[in-house]
């Protein structure tokens, strides 16, 4: 199991254009056969971060998730393009 998060942080101007590319983003990672969970959540106490929650079956799974077309219409072409810092911490699972 391959499981991370991903921090983002966006200028307020663009809260609303975010939380719409990352509910569409949600919706179609969601339906990949290899994805276990895929998360956004609001940081509380700071509206202009976003942690995402990923868990995918394997490494395969992780790979299929960015190489497809959602992933690079939401991903690279929207969020990418918008966040002004992104920091990944890649998980392990204790028990």
């Amino acid at each position: 199991m391959i499981s991370y998060t991903v921090r983002m942080k966006f200028a307020p101007e663009d809260r609303e254009d975010i939380a719409e590319i990352l509910r569409q983003l949600t919706a179609a990672s969601r339906q990949e056969p290899g994805c276990v969970s895929f998360i956004p959540h609001q940081v509380e106490g700071d509206t202009d971060a976003v942690l995402i929650y990923e868990q995918y079956k394997d490494a395969a799974a992780e790979d299929a998730h960015r190489r497809s077309a959602h992933f690079k219409k939401y991903a690279v072409d929207g969020l990418y393009q918008r966040m002004l810092e992104r920091s990944r911490e890649d998980l392990a699972a204790l028990a």
